[in-house]
């Protein structure tokens, strides 16, 4: 029961940001003279976070992103039983989430999901044109620095209560960071869930934001190991 719990606090957590956070994307950012733009997208995601880890870390410890639970594994942090388990409830609230924001989106005359649907892309996808090579080098770095900063502030020696909103600040000031390169990922779950919705070019490239946040969390949690405080 310990564990469906946790499983079923990753995907409700997991569903919040994506519907939060790609919600804002999909049917705020745009709106002539009322959008919210870049800025309110990327406080939307933190929001996402902030409110989900005081509603669900107790459960689960709040990951609700692939490259977390890496990242906590490879610090020595978390049990490799849970790993797989979390991801795939962690992906399915992802795809839940996109399926709700699909059926409200389609509510919208001249809506079309393959236009982008907030999906993560490099080349000729990404919202300013950036490269594969910058996306991932983007991708690897913040998402290292993500994780490196949510080991620090939920170690044993980091005030007690501020983890959230460290936390959730942090993915704001990443996604002012990387949207223009590649629509911020740093999550797998995130880039799946909308990737499988848009439906040709989101999948191609979906490996990309795979392969770069989990690289990226595993990295964080191998420095947190050996340098980072415990």
């Amino acid at each position: 029961m310990a564990n469906l719990n946790k499983w079923g606090a990753e995907f409700l957590g997991t569903f919040w940001l994506v519907l939060g956070g790609c919600g804002s994307a999909v049917l705020a950012a745009g709106v002539a003279k009322f959008g919210i733009g870049y800025a309110g997208v990327a406080l939307a995601f933190g929001l996402t976070v902030v409110t989900g880890a005081y509603a669900f870390g107790h459960i689960s410890g709040a990951h609700f992103n692939p490259a977390i639970t890496v990242g906590v594994w490879s610090a020595g942090r978390f049990p490799a039983a849970q790993v797989v388990p979390y991801i795939v409830f962690q992906v399915l609230g992802a795809i839940a989430a996109a399926a709700v924001l699909y059926v409200i989106a389609s509510g919208a005359a001249g809506f079309d999901a393959t236009a982008g649907f907030a999906s993560n892309g490099f080349g000729e996808h990404s919202p300013q044109h950036y490269s594969l090579q910058a996306g991932l080098v983007c991708e690897v770095v913040l998402t290292f620095m993500f994780v490196t900063v949510i080991l620090g502030v939920t170690s044993q020696k980091a005030p007690v209560g501020f983890a959230p909103l460290a936390i959730g600040l942090t993915l704001v000031l990443i996604h002012l960071i990387s949207i223009p390169v590649t629509n911020t990922s740093v999550n797998p779950a995130r880039s799946t869930g909308v990737a499988l919705f848009q439906g040709s070019w989101a999948i191609q490239q979906l490996w990309a934001f795979w392969l770069a946040p989990l690289v990226g969390g595993a990295l964080a949690g191998l420095v947190n190991r050996y340098l980072g405080p415990k």
